[in-house]
């Protein structure tokens, strides 16, 4: 394959601030264990306080970013992934490029000067954690900045993009840019149903750039909240992933493909009218250290062979390893190289 930039991913980065802290720390911040929130103004300062007084990991995140990431350590070929969002001029942001670089992913950030880049603390007490989202910088990505010659040229490149849902919320507008440029091109438009919440309170955006989608991924709450929302009164995951499929397309060069994850139960596929079922890796509870950003792991593993033409069968099997080496480390992170074969 040219594998020069074939994969393309935006939507929001977010660098993981990861710490042990203390129950002081937890109760000075009113943060409850076990819990995702998103920040308000009393939990702003958290972030320098980690950061000085305890021993950080900083590791790049974001949905997109951490599927873009895993592709890129799946492939083992510099250069063969890009990326956009927006962070802030900060250390932070620093941090974040250099993260992205040492990944080997081509990173073209838009850097927004009144916003710091977003950030998600990630507090850990006795091994178990709570995390604080702070969007920031990432919700003010703009189309110009897509749309500037040195970052369409990726686009251009690219013939693969993933777009995770949670982008729906800051730039639709850059979505169906690319969505348009992928179906007047015969290339593969991906993206991800992220959260329940996105089907809910952005259905009209995810509408809108549904019938561009050639691979929709989901987990099973999403699949059930998406079929909700669109009254279709099913709660079975097979039927769901079936009435995606069949949802009308922009362009009739690729089927759509409808892929739904659900924990430990077989992964859903579905296609031509058809479901298969595939068994994920099981895990010993023992060996598992943390679920965050197993599904963003299970998609980057999936286009590390899907940009490689490999079978449907092939890409589950690398999605599913993937999802396991990431529970069995902290946060969405991976060994220096993959054992997949």
């Amino acid at each position: 394959m040219g594998s020069d930039g074939i994969l393309l991913g935006m939507g929001n980065p977010l660098l993981d601030i990861s710490a042990v802290v203390d129950q002081d720390f937890l109760d000075k911040y009113g943060i409850k264990l076990n819990n995702a929130i998103l920040a308000e103004e009393n939990h702003l300062p958290m972030y320098d306080e980690m950061s000085s007084k305890y021993n950080v990991e900083y590791i790049a995140g974001g949905a997109t970013q951490n599927s873009i990431r895993v592709a890129q350590w799946m492939l083992q070929i510099p250069g063969a992934t890009s990326y956009m969002g927006c962070i802030g001029k900060d250390k932070f942001g620093e941090e974040m490029k250099k993260n992205s670089k040492l990944a080997g992913v081509n990173v073209h950030y838009y850097e927004d000067e009144s916003a710091p880049t977003g950030t998600c603390a990630v507090c850990v007490v006795g091994g178990e954690r709570s995390l604080v989202a702070n969007l920031s910088a990432a919700n003010c990505y703009k189309s110009e900045h897509l749309k500037r010659p040195e970052n369409w040229a990726l686009v251009e490149k690219a013939k693969y993009f993933y777009i995770a849902g949670f982008f729906l919320t800051v730039s639709p507008e850059s979505i169906l840019l690319v969505a348009e440029h992928a179906a007047a091109h015969n290339k593969i438009f991906m993206m991800n149903l992220s959260a329940p919440f996105i089907c809910e309170f952005f259905k009209d955006p995810q509408v809108k750039a549904l019938p561009y989608m050639d691979f929709v991924f989901g987990n099973e709450t999403e699949a059930r909240t998406f079929s909700k929302v669109h009254g279709w009164e099913t709660e079975n995951v097979e039927e769901i992933a079936l009435k995606i499929t069949q949802w009308p397309k922009a362009s009739g060069t690729h089927k759509r493909i409808t892929v739904i994850t659900q924990g430990a139960d077989p992964v859903v596929v579905a296609e031509d009218g058809k479901v298969k079922l595939f068994p994920v890796i099981l895990l010993p509870k023992e060996k598992l250290v943390d679920t965050n950003g197993a599904g963003d792991a299970f998609v980057g593993g999936f286009l590390s062979q899907l940009v490689q033409e490999k079978p449907i069968e092939d890409c589950v099997r690398a999605g599913c390893y993937a999802a396991n080496v990431i529970i069995q480390r902290s946060g969405c992170s991976y060994p220096e190289k993959p054992d997949f074969h």
